[in-house]
């Protein structure tokens, strides 16, 4: 006897009836409140952990999700083709026409995204800065990861930054965060003395992370000389609470021993390039 020739795609997909439509529904279903249950849990162990503990269990909610959508891809697979080996090349290559004309950005963002997870140059807590956006993350995801700037504003940024854009990580998952206020002084003043008191404001302030020390960066400009006055505040989440502090109390220290502050043209060209 002859082998029975194998059906083809189009008559495998013409005995696609409703009770496998209903079937996938309820995998895709299912999936979809799997996935939703999994990242709650996650991020609800999460909050009653601390230290790196929490930053692993928040790392791998974007990998659950995915797992969970690799199961259900494997599941409604085979409901609508036999896993022969012609289907499997017809599908490998309708799914390469699809990452090449369509979702070549997206996919690349998804396996950017796994990169993170082992690269780790991100997490929930850092504070970040990509394409000169700069902020606090807030989540990752998938396929992007969310950022909240000072000014509250949410930005989502694809992971596929990752691959054209350094980023700029200013705290790596510690709660050092290095800040930094400039005072300009005209020259003809006590160098010593003026180090010697911004360096006093910076261990005074109510936020200063006191066991990471404080240091006093001198620079000489032609128009005067820069005072670099940098420490940790207690939380990165105070920092801009502490450089306002840092300044404004630095600048009054410095004006009451009499010394002529100001922020030449060209001294402001200098610390952006800095």
């Amino acid at each position: 006897m002859f082998a029975q020739e194998a059906p083809s795609l189009q008559q495998q997909l013409a005995r696609f009836d409703t009770g496998n439509l209903g079937t996938i529904a309820l995998i895709v279903v299912i999936a979809g409140v799997g996935a939703v249950l999994v990242q709650w849990t996650l991020r609800w162990l999460a909050d009653r952990l601390s230290g790196r503990a929490r930053i692993y269990t928040l790392a791998t909610v974007p990998l659950s999700r995915l797992l969970i959508l690799v199961c259900s891809v494997a599941l409604i697979v085979p409901r609508v083709l036999d896993p022969n080996f012609e289907n499997l090349v017809a599908l490998l290559g309708a799914f390469g026409l699809a990452i090449g004309f369509v979702l070549k950005e997206y996919v690349s963002s998804i396996l950017a995204g796994l990169v993170t997870l082992y690269e780790l140059p991100y997490r929930p807590g850092d504070w970040v800065e990509i394409d000169g956006v700069y902020g606090e993350v807030r989540s990752i995801g998938i396929r992007a990861m969310r950022m909240v700037t000072p000014d509250d504003t949410l930005v989502v940024i694809p992971h596929l930054k990752l691959w054209t854009s350094p980023i700029h990580n200013a705290n790596g998952g510690s709660q050092n965060l290095l800040c930094v206020a400039d005072f300009y002084i005209a020259h003809g003043h006590d160098a010593a003395l003026a180090k010697k008191t911004l360096r006093d404001v910076g261990l005074t302030s109510p936020l200063v992370q006191v066991a990471r020390g404080v240091a006093v960066v001198v620079h000489e400009r032609p128009q005067g000389t820069h005072y670099r006055l940098k420490a940790y505040p207690v939380d990165p989440r105070e920092q801009f609470a502490f450089k306002t502090d840092l300044s404004l109390r630095g600048r009054e220290a410095l004006q009451h021993l009499g010394m002529r502050l100001g922020f030449p043209l060209a001294a402001q060209q200098e610390a952006v390039a800095l």
